[in-house]
């Protein structure tokens, strides 16, 4: 199994019986770009100032794991090292594959256009490549002709246009200034396809709460394009189906998978089938997203599997389910240091949202619970540590604070303080519910069976373009001083 505890597996993604429901991945996978090669499929997402573009893969589109990571920081501003990059960062990644290489391309909103590549998902990834420095571009996509041209389309911050540029065959520069191929109503996040001497663009439009997506096709790159709405509300409860990638299977069939703004939860993935009609790709049943359908045909069934979760911290590296809030310190966290435990050294910050190190991973579904062990035996004066919520502005946590003489359990809910007992120097446990459709709530236990709850109830909300994320985090109030140990982090998805 990829994930601990019960899972029920009748509320999304792979229910049995050949059938999937969306969002086939109920977690904070935005603006997801997926491809195939062979019988293997692989899917990269935004993930803005967290470090950094996770590769998945499936045998299925339904099943996911985490398989990889482009970059663990990015070295191209002192924002990401100065807890100044919200919303910053990898912005809609593009995903391909061509002369047995593999290839990631994003931007930056202010920063460029980055390139990395790799022989293998796994890695290892290339170090970041700037393509251009520029500010102001967004969602970027290869494309190599059969030709052997090669090419790159982007939008502008903002959404639009649509602009196309030769690139080197290499993909490491851009060969002219770009061609507008097409300006329409927040068009962006552009994808470049080639079927049938048909060269398509889909992008979608109108924005994310209330969007639709478009393909754009021509027999020339540069266009004239036509243009047609091939998946949209409609009749559905899926607000905006947003922003996504197109994939032919062995068997012949198409599927296109894509984000839907869910609240707190973020931007989750649904996939939708593909029939070709007239040469135009219309998605979902008739042009609207399904809500149960049958699994893509890839000749076999596989395993219901999840993103991986919970860690033990007795590996050599942290899972890849993990992300640091910004450029990590390495120097200041170790797995070595206390063998089986997740160590983290405290440095000087006034909150959680400048905290250095803290590190996060994505919540999945609907209603989960995380529990934590911590050692709070090195802890200095000054210093917190504990579990957080990140996401929107208000603090959510529950952690031990150390003063000069004591320690004492504290949580802040909402923005609000809450102080428990004092404890000794020792082990203590963290837990929370998270429940996203009703009261999300922090708890700590003395002995690691009886828990107490501390608290109001955590208000999750997406903030910085992102879902609310659960962390590990250490910081200090008075100085760069005092260590906690992290024992494990148990997370069981329940819905």
């Amino acid at each position: 199994m990829t994930f601990s505890g019960e899972f029920h597996n009748n509320v999304w993604g792979d229910i049995g019986n050949n059938l999937y429901k969306n969002p086939v991945l109920n977690a904070d996978y935005s603006d997801p770009d997926i491809i195939r090669v062979g019988s293997d499929f692989y899917m990269v997402c935004s993930d803005f100032h967290y470090m950094g573009i996770p590769v998945l893969h499936s045998k299925d589109l339904v099943n996911w794991t985490i398989v990889g990571r482009v970059y663990d920081r990015l070295n191209i501003h002192s924002r990401y090292d100065e807890m100044d990059g919200y919303g910053k960062g990898s912005w809609a990644p593009a995903l391909r594959y061509n002369d047995g290489c593999f290839y990631v391309y994003f931007c930056t909103p202010d920063e460029g256009l980055y390139m990395s590549s790799a022989e293998q998902p796994q890695g290892p990834w290339t170090p970041l490549h700037e393509v251009k420095r520029v500010s102001g571009w967004e969602d970027p996509c290869p494309f190599w002709d059969d030709d052997g041209n090669a090419y790159l389309g982007h939008s502008t911050v903002g959404a639009g246009p649509i602009i196309i540029h030769r690139m080197s065959t290499d993909g490491t520069q851009l060969l002219d200034e770009g061609v507008i191929v097409y300006v329409g109503k927040i068009a962006e996040g552009t994808k470049i396809y080639k079927r049938n001497n048909y060269y398509y663009l889909v992008i979608p439009e109108g924005g994310v709460e209330k969007g639709w997506q478009t393909v754009l096709r021509s027999g020339n790159i540069y266009g004239p394009y036509e243009r047609k709405v091939v998946l949209q509300t409609g009749n559905t409860a899926v607000n905006g189906p947003h922003q996504g990638g197109l994939v032919e299977l062995e068997s012949g069939e198409s599927w296109f998978m894509h984000f839907q703004s869910a609240g707190p939860l973020g931007r989750v993935c649904h996939l939708q089938p593909v029939t070709w009609v007239d040469d135009w790709p219309l998605m979902g049943n008739e042009g609207e997203p399904v809500s149960i359908y049958n699994k893509p045909n890839v000749g076999k069934f596989y395993p219901v599997t999840l993103p991986q979760a919970s860690d033990e911290f007795d590996a050599p590296e942290l899972g890849l389910q993990w992300q640091w809030n910004h450029n990590p310190v390495r120097e200041k966290w170790s797995l070595a240091l206390r063998p089986g435990c997740l160590s983290l050294t405290a440095m000087k910050a006034d909150n959680i949202y400048q905290a250095r190190n803290t590190l996060t991973q994505k919540l999945m579904g609907k209603y989960g619970a995380i529990t934590v062990k911590m050692d709070t035996r090195h802890m200095q004066a000054g210093q917190t540590a504990g579990l957080c919520y990140l996401g929107g502005k208000e603090e959510n946590w529950v952690g031990a604070a150390a003063g000069a003489n004591s320690c004492r359990i504290k949580a802040v809910t909402g923005g609000t303080v809450y102080y428990g007992p004092e404890i000794k120097a020792g082990e203590v446990w963290f837990k929370t519910i998270a429940d996203l459709d009703g009261k999300t709530e922090f708890y700590f236990s003395l002995n690691g069976h009886d828990f107490y709850r501390l608290g109001g109830y955590c208000v999750l909300k997406e903030g910085f373009w992102k879902g609310a994320r659960v962390g590990l985090f250490s910081y200090n109030t008075e100085a760069a001083a005092g260590r906690a140990d992290f024992d494990y982090f148990h997370y069981d998805v329940f819905k």
